[in-house]
């Protein structure tokens, strides 16, 4: 064991014997630790090489040491009965160095901060146990000024030994050791020395006197040991003020003797190397000669070897030996053996001071029973690798965090620094908020607390109030001034706070926490029923059935209930708890936006005239040709006769146990119908109930706005049926009558051939396309972006082709925009139809497209509706559109309207089969 260093935990778990000439005898341990510079020099491993006269550290370190952790070696010098522990920790170089490789590049400030300080405990866990362990102990510096943050360490390192003391007491309570040290868990208060390197800034000479003369009593001292003596008067005054030194040498984690030198600074080594290296060779020789003549052993030896050194001195040897050699420097043994010697005779150390000193206890074990104490210890403070102590040393590590507001000053500064930052912040959030709101302006106002609690806080503490920042600002939102997150379909939030919905039959109540309510925006707005001849306020919807049902609902009794309608199927429950269907499979978007395509195809790609089709084979056999199917909205007849298919079974037989939630749309699985339809479609009456020259009588319609538009359409005399001509329905200049067939015109009227035969195969319908806006102003629109203004009498002028052929838009500017600066648009909600008393038949098909793609296409539970003839009809259209996925909102100030729209298609025309003779 004594051929070389080993680590302790090595040492500790050895099965070493001593020599039978050394078993019996006590044992000093002395611990080395300290702080080293740059290489060459290794300053703590030279001490030891220098203290035991032989090459027993490296100088160039260890080729194993690959990790930055703090670790302590041994090496046991039996013939002396020294035991030198040497700490490496952060505070050297190789062991820094290490840790910079370890740190990754990409770790942020505090994860740095937290290797460093993780470190650092490690460090003092160590410094701890060789305190508890070592009866003298050398702190090495590599300079001749004392670090004064030893003094913030000292005391951090007494406190957690006050912490853990009872803790390391039940952990040796078992060693075979004097109470005394089980009651103070250490052999003796341990001395503390100080070793301090000179660097080329002050230069002396290396004989320590300046003249001739006896050098036991020097005339005059040396520029190095009057920077001893001051060296000692700073620390003892430093470690006396902050208390880590006081009178009672037990109560203190170390201590320095009254009487004696316990600072020592090796002096700067000589430049000339060659010189340096003959110098320290004579006095080898030298010491050789003298060991050759007399042998002796004890306290003799030390005194021989003392006198040897001085007469070495006198005849002008250098006494100074280079560190970065194996040779002996006898004036550092010379100070550290002082102190020893002290330790092997069991005099021990009377260090206390005051009126009334008390005397420390003190304890020269053997090597074997300074093992067993030194394995307990190294167990709980440093291994932990038995279970026996596990939770000891589990107990001890929750005490280190006693060391932060000693040793970590960054963080202390930190949280300074952040706790004040904290209170500005928290203004910063409350500054101008209203008692609720959302979660928008939640982090909005939390933006704005960060920017200000960024440019206050600093330091590794950041991060963790920043956190905290977060949290107080939540609660104080989410602690009565949380606002109801949902937005009605108008895209308007509910002005309550945080609250519950109320279940069926169950009543409001504001006193509950959360309370229950129901949603209110507060934005009202004025609608009409569903024939239109009735309006009423309503409030803001935030569902689909109180939007498009309820409210329509609740007019019905009032006004439009005994009116004759064409009903749209809705859900029909087999089962007394049907459920949604969920998980429906939607349609792609690409899928929506192909039928939204396929409706805008010309007519010549959308007309297909296959052998095998047989939807137009059907048509033809009706006695129909492809001719008289004339269609308005799209020109495109022969494509919605020959894409009509026959309904599948799925198509006629929706299901009763499961519901569509929401509306009706080109995305939803076949089969499945709603609860109740967003869509109505009333008769107001026969055809003549419609005033050509006044117009709808209705609330709300804007003066001269309230007139449909006239649809020509031309139809087939019964004597056309012998011939087989055709004729278009849009009365263009393809219409031609028979020849030789003479028609009476309307009204009894004669004129030119060509006119009479014009109006007596003429019928004329009427179409209406109304909007309305939130306040309640109605109006007809003539085409996508035109207003039907009729100022005399006689009706609209404009023919209703322009609307029927284009794509209607959804939402348009208001004409009555008043004092607002945002846009006021107004919407599409009815359609008037007025059908003829003639043989035609009138389809009604609504498309709409309710926002950009891909949103899907809406329409009624039912398509393809023909009218009856002499009919006076009002399709009215879904105030909100929703699917599952959450609602479809009105357009925003910057969007554009041509996203929103009805597609052209709405109504067709085509003549009826006549009567059969």
């Amino acid at each position: 064991m004594a051929g070389g260093p080993v680590s302790l935990a090595a040492l500790l778990q050895s099965d070493f014997v001593e020599d039978a000439l050394y078993r019996d005898d006590g044992l000093c341990v002395v611990g080395i630790f300290g702080k080293s510079n740059t290489p060459p020099s290794l300053l703590k491993e030279s001490l030891v090489n220098t203290l035991a006269d032989k090459h027993i550290f490296p100088l160039f370190g260890r080729a194993d040491e690959e990790t930055a952790d703090s670790h302590i070696q041994a090496f046991y010098n039996q013939e002396n009965r020294v035991l030198y522990l040497l700490l490496s920790s952060v505070c050297d170089f190789r062991q820094l160095l290490r840790a910079c490789q370890t740190l990754s590049a990409g770790a942020g400030h505090s994860d740095s901060h937290d290797f460093w300080e993780g470190l650092e405990r490690q460090q003092c866990l160590h410094l701890l146990y060789m305190f508890s362990v070592c009866h003298v102990l050398l702190l090495v510096h590599p300079n001749q000024t004392f670090d004064v943050t030893y003094d913030r360490l000292f005391r951090a390192l007494d406190a957690l030994r006050q912490k853990v003391l009872p803790l390391i007491r039940s952990a040796i309570k078992d060693c075979p050791v004097s109470k005394e040290w089980k009651v103070n868990c250490r052999p003796c208060p341990p001395r503390l020395l100080f070793v301090f390197q000179m660097n080329g800034a002050l230069k002396v000479s290396g004989n320590g006197s300046e003249s001739g003369g006896n050098p036991d009593k020097p005339k005059k001292h040396s520029p190095r040991r009057r920077l001893q003596h001051a060296l000692e008067d700073q620390i003892y005054r430093i470690f006396r003020k902050s208390r880590v030194l006081t009178n009672q040498s037990s109560n203190c984690l170390f201590t320095v003797p009254a009487n004696q030198a316990f600072v020592y600074v090796i002096p700067t080594a000589d430049e000339d190397p060659v010189g340096t290296l003959l110098g320290q060779l004579r006095s080898n020789c030298i010491m050789c000669e003298q060991d050759t003549t007399t042998l002796v052993s004890g306290p003799r030896r030390y005194q021989q070897a003392r006198r040897s050194v001085r007469q070495a001195s006198c005849n002008g040897d250098s006494g100074l030996m280079s560190l970065g050699s194996q040779l002996v420097d006898c004036s550092l043994k010379e100070f550290l053996w002082q102190h020893v010697e002290l330790v092997l005779t069991k005099k021990g150390f009377d260090d206390s001071v005051g009126r009334n000193p008390q005397p420390s206890h003190f304890e020269l074990p053997t090597y074997s029973k300074w093992v067993q104490v030194a394995s307990r210890l190294h167990q709980v403070l440093i291994s932990n690798t038995e279970e026996e102590v596990a939770e000891l040393s589990t107990k001890v590590k929750s005490q280190l965090k006693v060391l932060e507001g000693f040793l970590d000053a960054d963080t202390k500064f930190s949280e300074n620094r952040c706790q004040k930052a904290l209170p500005l912040a928290h203004s910063a959030y409350q500054s101008n908020l209203p008692h609720n709101y959302t979660t928008t302006v939640h982090k909005n106002q939390l933006a704005q607390a960060l920017r200000v609690y960024s440019q206050h806080a600093r330091g590794v503490a950041f991060q963790r109030y920043a956190l905290q920042l977060h949290e107080d600002c939540y609660k104080f939102w989410s602690n009565g001034h949380q606002l109801c997150e949902e937005r009605s379909l108008t895209d308007q939030h509910c002005v309550h706070k945080f609250h519950l919905l109320p279940q069926p039959g169950e009543k409001p109540d504001m006193d509950r926490n959360p309370p229950i309510l129901n949603h209110n925006s507060r934005g009202r707005s004025t609608s009409s029923c569903n024939c239109g001849r009735k309006q009423a306020p309503r409030e803001d919807p935030f569902d689909v059935q109180a939007a498009n049902h309820d409210f329509y609902q609740m007019l019905e009794d009032k006004c439009c209930g005994k009116l004759e309608r064409i009903e749209f199927p809705v859900f029909q429950p087999s089962t007394p708890d049907p459920a949604p269907a969920c998980n429906q499979p939607q349609r792609l978007p690409s899928e929506a936006s192909a039928d939204t395509e396929r409706l805008k195809e010309p007519p010549s790609t959308a007309q297909s005239h296959t052998p095998g089709d047989t939807s137009l084979s059907l048509a033809l056999s009706l006695g129909q040709s492809t001719d008289s199917l004339g269609t308005y909205g799209d020109g495109e007849g022969t494509e919605t006769q020959v894409q009509q298919k026959r309904p599948s079974l799925v198509d006629r037989q929706p299901s009763t146990v499961e519901y569509l939630p929401g509306m009706m749309h080109s995305g939803c699985s076949k089969g499945l119908l709603p609860k109740f339809s967003s869509w109505s479609l009333l008769k107001l009456g026969p055809a003549k109930s419609y005033n050509c020259h006044t117009g709808l009588e209705q609330p709300g319609f804007i003066p001269g706005s309230s007139f449909l538009l006239p649809w020509d359409l031309v139809i087939r005399s019964r004597s056309e049926d012998d011939t087989g001509l055709t004729e278009s329905l849009d009365g263009g200049s393809s219409s031609w009558p028979a020849p030789n067939k003479t028609v009476v015109g309307k009204r009894g009227s004669t004129g030119g051939l060509g006119r009479s035969r014009r109006r007596d195969d003429m019928a004329r319908a009427f179409v209406g396309f109304e909007y309305e806006d939130s306040r309640g102003r109605r109006f007809v629109s003539s085409g996508p972006d035109k207003i039907v203004k009729v100022l005399g009498p006689g009706g609209a002028k404009d023919p209703a082709t322009r609307v029927l052929n284009s794509d209607m838009p959804l939402y348009i500017p208001s004409p009555s925009q008043g004092r607002s600066l945002k846009p006021h648009y107004a919407q599409l909600t009815r359609v008037f139809i007025v059908v003829p008393d003639a043989p035609l038949e009138v389809t009604l098909n609504p498309q709409v497209q309710p926002g950009p793609p891909p949103c899907p296409l809406y329409h009624p539970e039912q398509t393809d509706i023909v009218l009856p003839p002499d009919g006076f009809w009002v399709l009215r259209f879904p105030y909100s559109y929703a699917t599952d996925h959450g609602p479809c909102y009105p357009p925003k100030e910057n969007q554009p309207l041509n996203n929103y729209k009805v597609l052209r298609g709405v109504l067709k025309a085509s003549t009826a089969n006549p009567p059969p003779q």
